[in-house]
Parts: C-alpha cells; sequence; structure tokens
C-alpha cells in the first residue's frame, strides 16, 4: 500500500470519478477553479451525473480551490480538459494553466501525473518547465513527473474508471513504480507499464484516433449507400453475421475525445514534417455529417410534400452522446444550423442537457417535450433511453401531416413506422 496523499486537479467528467476513488480508500485533496463547482461537490451534487450522491458522501475528499490546501498532497493528478480552438489546433490553456497551479503547491518530493489528452512530448517538454519555473525546483532531483491517461467513458455505468486496465509512466523507473503503485491501490483492473511517458502519451492519442477511423468509414459507406438507395443498417447487419467483423456505425462524432484527440496527434505530426493523410480524411468525414444529415433531411421533406421555408424541424437530442449530459463539442449543432440556413425553424428538446448551458454554448433553447409545437419533421439525433422508447404513434403525434423521421441513430422499427404512414430516412 502507497503512503502518498493524493490530489486530482480538475473536477469534471474525468477527474471527479478519479478522486472519489482515491476518497474511497483515504484522504484525498479535489481541487478545481470553478468555486460553483466546488460548492456543489461539498453538498453532495454532481451535475455530470458521474457520480452518485452517495458516493460523494462515502469518499473522503476535500475540496477546495486554495493552493494552501493543495499542498497537503504529494501526489498530484492533473485531469484538465485539453479541447481544440476553432481551427483545429491543440488548446493547450487549461492544462498549462493547471501546471502553474500545481508548481505554486509543488514540495520536494512530490510526484506530478496528467491524465489529459496530449501529444507525444507535452508532459516533458511544455509542463515541466512550467513546474520548475514556478516552484523554482528541479524536476528529476526535487521533484517527478509521470503520465497516466485517462479512459473514462462519459455515461457508461460498465466500464467505470476502476475498472478499466490503466496505462501508468514515469520519466525513471523509481517514479515509475510509485505512480503503478498508487494507482493499483485504486484500480482492481490493474496497470500497464509503458516503457516511456511518450509511449503513453502515444497509447492514449492514438485510441481515439482509431475508433474515429472506422466510424469515418461507415460514414463514408453510409454516403455511397444512400447513393446507391441501399440501406446502411441493412448492410451492416448481414455482414455483421461474420465473427471477425468489427461493429462500428455512423453516425455523428463529436465530444471531447473521439472529434479532438485526432487533431492533437496530426497537429504533432505537421510539426516534425508529416502531413497525414487517413487521419485527416477521417476526420474530413466526420465533420461533414452533421451538414449532411440536414441536407438529406431537407431533400426527405421536399419528397414528402413539405414546404421547406418557414416550416417546423424538432431535433430530439443535443448531447454529445445517449444518456450522456455531456454538451461539449456536440455535432448535433451543425443539424441544427444547417436547417436554420435553409429558412426552417427548428426546436430542440434534450432530457439530460443543462438548458442554460445550451443557451450560453450554442444559443438553442432546450424546449420540454410535452411543450414541443407539431413539425413537419422530426430529427432523431441522440439515442437517449428516453427517445429509445418512443412508440411510433408517439412520434407521429409531435408531427404534422406526412410526417417525416430522420432517425441519425437507426433506433426505430422501419416497419412499425411504415405502418403508421410515417417517412423514415437514416444513415
Amino acid at each position: 500500500m502507497h503512503n502518498r496523499t493524493v490530489s486530482v486537479i480538475g473536477l469534471g467528467y474525468v477527474g471527479l470519478p478519479v478522486a472519489v476513488a482515491f476518497g474511497l480508500k483515504g484522504k484525498t485533496v479535489g481541487f478545481d477553479i470553478n468555486e460553483t463547482r466546488i460548492g456543489e461537490l461539498k453538498v453532495g451534487h454532481d451535475r455530470t451525473g458521474e457520480v452518485s450522491c452517495e458516493e460523494l458522501q462515502a469518499a473522503d475528499i476535500l475540496f477546495t480551490s486554495s493552493i494552501d490546501e493543495l499542498r497537503m498532497a504529494d501526489f498530484h493528478i492533473v485531469a484538465v480538459p485539453t479541447p481544440i480552438d476553432s481551427a483545429n489546433q491543440p488548446d493547450l490553456t487549461p492544462m498549462l494553466r493547471a501546471s502553474e497551479t500545481v508548481g505554486r503547491a509543488l514540495k520536494r518530493g512530490d510526484i506530478v501525473v496528467y491524465e489529459s489528452t496530449v501529444y507525444p512530448g507535452v508532459t516533458e517538454e511544455e509542463c515541466v518547465p512550467i513546474l520548475e519555473r514556478v516552484s523554482g525546483l528541479a524536476c528529476g532531483s526535487d521533484f517527478t513527473v509521470g503520465y497516466s491517461p485517462e479512459r473514462i467513458n462519459p455515461g457508461d455505468r460498465e466500464h467505470t474508471f476502476t475498472k478499466i486496465r490503466k496505462v501508468v509512466s514515469g520519466q525513471d523507473e523509481t517514479t515509475l513504480e510509485t505512480v503503478a503503485m498508487v494507482y493499483e491501490s485504486v484500480v482492481t483492473a490493474g496497470v500497464h507499464r509503458a516503457p516511456t511517458i511518450k509511449v503513453a502519451e502515444a497509447a492514449k492519442v492514438i485510441e481515439n484516433t482509431q475508433r474515429d477511423l472506422n466510424i469515418a468509414l461507415m460514414n463514408e459507406l453510409a454516403l455511397i449507400f444512400e447513393k446507391m438507395g441501399i440501406d446502411t443498417n441493412d448492410v451492416l447487419e448481414a455482414a455483421g453475421t461474420k465473427w471477425n467483423f468489427l461493429k462500428f456505425k455512423p453516425g455523428l462524432v463529436g465530444g471531447h475525445c473521439i472529434g479532438v484527440d485526432p487533431y492533437y496527434l496530426t497537429h504533432k505530426a505537421e510539426k516534425i514534417g508529416y502531413i497525414p493523410q487517413v487521419i485527416l480524411a477521417g476526420r474530413r468525414i466526420n465533420d461533414g455529417m452533421g451538414k449532411y444529415i440536414a441536407q438529406c433531411t431537407v431533400k426527405e421533406m421536399i419528397h414528402a410534400g413539405h414546404n421547406v421555408l418557414g416550416a417546423t424541424v424538432t431535433v430530439l437530442g443535443l448531447t454529445f452522446k445517449e444518456d450522456c449530459p455531456d454538451l461539449r463539442n456536440s455535432k448535433v449543432i451543425d443539424i441544427i444550423l444547417e436547417l436554420q440556413d435553409y429558412g426552417i425553424n427548428v426546436q430542440v428538446a434534450d432530457p439530460l442537457a443543462d438548458a442554460e448551458e445550451a443557451l450560453h454554448e450554442y444559443g438553442v433553447e432546450i424546449i420540454p417535450f410535452q411543450f414541443l409545437r407539431r413539425s413537419e419533421a422530426v430529427v432523431v439525433a441522440v439515442a437517449h433511453a428516453e427517445y429509445r422508447s418512443l412508440s411510433a404513434g408517439q412520434l407521429l403525434d409531435i408531427m404534422n401531416g406526412a410526417p417525416l423521421v430522420v432517425d441519425v441513430k437507426g433506433i426505430y422499427d422501419r416497419e412499425s413506422l411504415r405502418q403508421v404512414g410515417a417517412r423514415l430516412w437514416r444513415l
């Protein structure tokens, strides 16, 4: 058993489950610069829905925004977002600022472990100099660093932090063994010791790049089959009968991981003189799917006999994935904006999205399902459980004559919709 006091810097979708796991084992410091977030957690409320009130109450966590209290820890885990900017370039600002914060609390003998997704080299080349400058200490002799990529899957109640094997790394053998021991104390699935920090950084960034490319292939197939008049879901169902067929499906690729991480890798590749071909091609396909879905919706409305200009379309779901309140980098907004460009009135419902955040981030008003106006078409963009349970009749009730259902995720039975006279389009 280790004798370290753990702190977690950044208490979002990634950091909070990590802090709770350690807090259930012993005293842990949970640090965040968001005072509102700290206040909510102190009273046992997690707005992300990743941790229950019971777990928060059971965990021994000092929730704080105080540097003085952060100094109580000697094993610091940095779990802040690593987004991209409007030009799809890595934005390391949160990570660099977090490094400044940790640097102000750093003591001799401390270890700093980064979990944020980055391209190879960020920990040692970007973060370490900041830690040294702010703390006045020397990395390697006064303190050391490691990297252990996060593997949190928001909304997933099966593959939780403690049940996913953890990749760990350290700048030297002693640090690596300490990092491994600390994580082994809470991660029941065990750890994998990467030989270097850069290997661990690279392993993380390719995990989501691989998924991104597989989904991009499915999306490109959907584009092709649409032109052939073939239902992609039928094709995938048939192909899926082979034991080694990878069961990916077409759809929107947003969120803070799959739709972002590949750009970190391509950025680094371009800096060292290589222009990625396959990765960027996959990104272009996936980034264009929202616009494509909206355009297909418009075509189907015309075929159904609707006047597009001034029509109303209902979009069900705004979060980036099903059964999760996370709105970050949601590609549903691409559908909404494209429909609006055609002069369509768009109304949006989502049972999990925070209405205030949706308005602030996207300028979108969230309307409760029961208050939706009847519309010419319904775009089911996110497969929330509430929407998966809707019957064909319930969908029909929120539409006008010549109803059109755009089933982005392929969650509804085609025959049931046909029986009630609804037109169906799906990827």
